[in-house]
Parts: structure tokens; C-alpha cells; sequence
């Protein structure tokens, strides 16, 4: 998620500094043209190019879990990170969220962070992805919707991450790949703030080959966000969700928007 750097930093339209203005115009020539590759293509071609997965750049840490047990019955949840420095991406697999790797000014600047759980509601597993597009700081804010667009271009990524590295649970656990896949968008602009549904796992982690350049499916206006049933049941697990957050999220529930009401932020305490 390192291109969410570079959408901090691209520059609007850079002034000539005190030191070029006096010198000879051929100069002036050259040192446009450096700052121009410098400055310009470098972070473009970061933002707009590819989104590949390299398994090489993956760290995975194990924290308390077991790939023999499923997890429709014991808690399992996602949480990948991103180094700038060393452009590589971590990832613990654990029972509840890794706080520990959202820790630090640096992550509570950029809140590239990608976190998902397991759910099995109603009798279906499917896999619950958060990521943060703004609220908390005026720069997300500001790059709300090309946050959007980069989280939508890595977010196949991020999904081979999840069953690359969790390939132990996959191999004893194959139909696992055929759930769902449900993004919540957590944004404090409505237009961000959604619920979107990318099909099954096996597809939704492949390069998006749509216009639109997401796994959305086409009848997703006419599908409900999985809700877990209100009282104690066998069919529901686990029964509490292990990725709170503040925001309200709108859900399509025959066309009419409703709220799916969630707790505190993963940055909090």
C-alpha cells in the first residue's frame, strides 16, 4: 500500500527556486528536467502502474493459530501492513487484530492498513475486509477519493496476500476460497462510506479485468450485508465482531440504505 505515500506527496506545480533564477538559461533547461523526473513520473508511475503481488516481499507472523482448525470455529483474523522503507508487506495471522503493528505516528499518519476476519453467519463462511479511506487528520480528508482508487486497485493484492500466506489453512480447507469477499469502506465522506460485496475469494484476488477496475459484482445492489442472528446460535461464529470501528456504514437492504452500526476506532486504547 506504499502508492498511498506517494498520493501525500505529489506536487501541484513547482516554482523555480532563488538559485536557478539567476543563473544562465540553459541552467534553468537542465534543472527543470531533472526536477521533473524527479519530482513527477516517479510518483505517478507508482500511483497508476500495476498492482503486482511478490511473494518475496511478504513477512507472515503466526500469533496463536493453529491452519488444522477452521475458522468457523476458532477466531481468525488478517492484519497487513506496509514498509515504505523496505517496500515490503507484513502480515500476522492471529485471533484478534495485531495492534501492535498500528502503532506509531508514521501509521496513524498514513492508515494504509488492511484488516479482515473470518465470519460464518448463518451456516456461510465469508471474509470481512476493512480499510480506512478518511477521517482522523485533514490530508485524508483531502485525498479521500484517490485513496478510494488506490485502495480498489490493492485490494486483489492484498487479497493473494491472505491466501498466500495463510496457504496451509487453504490447502486443508480448499472451499474456503470459494467465499465471499465483503469490503467496508470506512470514510467520513458518505460517498466513501459503503459496504461493497467482490464475489468469491478465488476471483476477487486475481487482477480486476472490468472498466471499472474492481471485483464489484453486477447484482451487488440487490445482496444484504451478512448479519449475524440476534440471539445466541450455533450457526453464527464468533458472535461478537473482532475489528471495531467508529464510522456507520450504509447497507443495501432492498434498495433502501440502512446503517450497520460498528464500535471504536482500531487506533483507540
Amino acid at each position: 500500500m506504499g502508492t498511498l505515500t506517494a498520493a501525500l506527496m505529489i506536487p501541484s506545480k513547482l516554482k523555480p527556486d532563488s538559485i536557478t533564477e539567476n543563473k544562465p538559461s540553459y541552467f534553468l533547461h537542465r534543472a527543470r528536467r531533472r526536477t521533473k523526473k524527479n519530482q513527477s513520473i516517479v510518483p505517478v508511475a507508482r500511483l497508476f502502474g500495476p498492482a503486482i503481488f511478490e511473494a518475496s516481499k511478504l513477512k507472515v507472523l503466526f500469533l496463536g493459530v493453529d491452519e488444522k482448525k477452521h475458522p468457523g470455529k476458532l477466531p481468525r483474523t488478517y492484519t497487513l501492513t506496509h514498509s515504505d522503507i523496505t517496500s515490503k508487506l507484513t502480515l500476522a495471522i492471529s485471533q484478534t487484530i495485531n495492534n501492535s503493528q498500528l502503532q506509531g505516528w508514521y501509521n496513524r499518519l498514513q492508515r494504509d492498513e488492511v484488516v479482515a476476519q473470518w465470519k460464518k453467519i448463518k451456516g456461510k463462511m465469508s471474509l470481512h475486509v476493512h480499510c480506512h479511506i478518511s477521517g482522523g487528520h485533514f490530508l485524508l480528508d483531502l485525498f479521500a477519493r484517490l485513496r478510494y482508487y488506490i485502495f480498489c486497485k490493492e485490494l486483489p493484492v492484498v487479497l493473494k496476500a491472505f491466501v498466500h500466506g495463510d496457504e496451509d489453512l487453504f490447502n486443508n480447507y480448499p472451499e474456503l476460497e470459494d467465499a465471499l469477499v465483503w469490503v467496508y469502506f470506512h470514510s467520513n465522506i458518505p460517498e466513501y462510506n459503503k459496504v461493497e460485496c467482490w464475489g468469491p475469494l478465488k476471483e476477487s484476488s486475481s487482477p480486476p479485468g472490468g472498466p471499472t477496475g474492481t471485483h464489484k459484482m453486477e447484482n451487488e445492489d440487490k445482496l444484504d450485508t451478512p448479519r449475524p442472528c440476534s440471539e445466541d446460535c450455533s450457526c453464527c461464529f464468533p458472535q461478537v465482531s473482532l475489528i471495531p470501528w467508529p464510522q456507520n456504514l450504509p447497507t443495501q437492504v432492498d434498495g433502501n440504505q440502512q446503517n450497520l452500526v460498528s464500535g471504536a476506532s482500531l487506533h483507540d486504547g
